[in-house]
């Protein structure tokens, strides 16, 4: 699936991947759904320092770029859940090794491949 929702608006790949996860908070949400889907409540747990209302914005665009579903239940009292999308964890794959690059040479971290995974979305976050 093709994300276009910002049509025209880059100049390579590499920018259009950015316009997508642009955002303090957007890589963290990956990381966090990384593992399995997640509620709103148990998001903001794991990650610290976001506010509900820019957790909300910031999931309803990654909803609107097909990155993250969204499944309500029908049931009292409501319940939400959010999952990576096939295109959602491709892009989290992808972000493994910027994490990677992030931790080596911003962190000053060695780089291990068994905790690969793990480290970079850490990285990232």
């Amino acid at each position: 699936m093709a994300i276009t929702r910002r049509p025209g608006a880059y100049h390579c790949g590499t920018d259009a991947a950015l316009g997508v996860i642009g955002g303090r908070w957007k890589v963290v949400i990956l990381w966090a759904l990384s593992e399995r889907p997640a509620r709103f409540g148990e998001l903001r747990r794991l990650i610290p320092g976001v506010t509900e209302k820019v957790l909300a914005s910031q999931l309803r665009e990654l909803e609107e770029d097909g990155i993250v579903h969204r499944r309500a239940y029908d049931q009292v009292p409501p319940r939400v859940e959010y999952s990576l999308t096939p295109e959602g964890r491709s892009l989290n794959e992808a972000l493994i090794p910027l994490g990677i690059w992030g931790r080596d040479n911003v962190l000053g971290e060695t780089y291990q491949p068994d905790a690969a995974r793990t480290e970079a979305g850490r990285a990232a976050s």
